[in-house]
């Protein structure tokens, strides 16, 4: 077995909790709050958002040394990015209104616009167009309550599809797209049907709806809360007695079990290929789950700093988190102190490995 970053990919771990001891730092990370990291789905580069009104692409090697490669340019900052299919293009999102692309494949040096909405947009996702594989089709979601679908030769969108509220979070997974929004709307689309709702529910979680996450075979989703919640949805409704809730990124001060402190999950990403997934949030820490076991296969100590957002890489062996505020305090606590990187850990297998014995979908 090939090693990762030395020899962490290798050995186990007798107990839950994980070791970041092995976790290398991004070379060059953003000037500003990290928005989203999104890997490649076809070699090992990372694309890397951020409130400094940029989209950074890394290439990331077997060591975990990485070495920036390409950058664009927003007018305001950047809320999402993506990558095409095969990996050719990049595109971000933000709070200028616009999704910008850039055409690596085609050796770009400069960004174009793709995307436009009467609101910033804060999220994009880019799909497979099954008229013409060679011609991605991006999908934008805004806080001017839609989102659009484009083909990236046009300027006018090919649809839109109105919500009943701001788009917050949105992902998609074969033809599952899910998306969530204010007042804790959940829209799912069968992109067979793109332009209508298969159906829609409330979030089974009380509060905010900060991520959704679609589970690796597309049957259903992952939504986390700013209440310090995770829950889990199945798409169809055979499969409701597996839907359930779980309570995380939570505490107790050593010296008052009575009370809690609450923290948002911000992220939550699955594993290619086990379907396990990781949550990570306002409190530093992340952990990785098994959703059919209800189990938490392992949990980290503080990274130093509040977790936006996470990505597992194509192959599942590198586990991204960028390290930067996340805005859960208010403005009056975004201080210059404040870290702002972005993370490597190198998986080991047996941190997301599905329990044995354990009833798999």
């Amino acid at each position: 077995m090939s090693t990762l970053f030395g020899n962490a990919a290798t050995g186990a771990q007798s107990n839950t909790t994980g070791d970041l001891s092995k976790d290398v730092a991004l070379t060059s990370p953003p000037e500003d709050g990290i928005s989203d990291l999104a890997f490649s789905p076809v070699s090992e580069h990372l694309a890397v958002s951020s409130w400094d009104k940029k989209v950074r692409i890394y290439e990331i090697n077997d060591q975990g040394q990485s070495e920036g490669k390409a950058l664009f340019e927003h007018e305001a900052p950047v809320l999402s990015c993506c990558w095409s299919p095969d990996g050719t293009k990049v595109v971000g999102a933000g709070a200028d209104k616009a999704a910008r692309m850039l055409d690596i494949g085609a050796g770009a040096t400069a960004a174009q616009q793709v995307a436009a909405h009467d609101a910033p947009i804060r999220c994009c996702k880019m799909i497979t167009n099954p008229s013409n594989s060679a011609q991605p089709l991006l999908v934008t979601g805004s806080w001017d309550k839609t989102i659009k679908y484009w083909d990236l030769r046009q300027a006018q969108p090919i649809a839109t599809v109105e919500c009943q509220e701001r788009v917050y979070t949105m992902d998609v997974k074969n033809k599952l797209l899910v998306i969530g929004t204010a007042d804790r709307y959940i829209n799912i689309i069968n992109l067979d049907n793109p332009t209508t709702f298969y159906k829609t529910i409330q979030s089974p979680l009380k509060w905010q709806t900060r991520v959704v996450s679609c589970f690796t075979d597309a049957t259903g989703f992952a939504i986390g809360s700013i209440e310090g919640r995770c829950a889990i949805q199945y798409v169809e409704d055979k499969d409701s007695s597996s839907n359930f809730s779980f309570k995380c990124h939570r505490e107790s001060p050593p010296n008052n079990r009575d009370i809690s402190n609450i923290y948002s999950v911000n992220a939550i990403s699955f594993h290619p290929v086990h379907g396990t997934f990781s949550t990570a949030g306002s409190d530093g820490t992340f952990h990785f789950w098994d959703k059919d076991a209800k189990h938490r296969l392992k949990g980290y100590p503080s990274v130093g700093g509040t977790i936006p957002c996470t990505a597992f890489n194509r192959n599942g062996n590198i586990f991204a988190y960028a390290i930067s505020y996340d805005w859960s305090k208010g403005y009056q606590h975004n201080t210059p102190q404040l870290p702002i990187k972005v993370m490597l850990h190198p998986v080991n297998q047996d941190e997301v490995k599905p329990r044995p014995g354990q009833r798999r979908r």
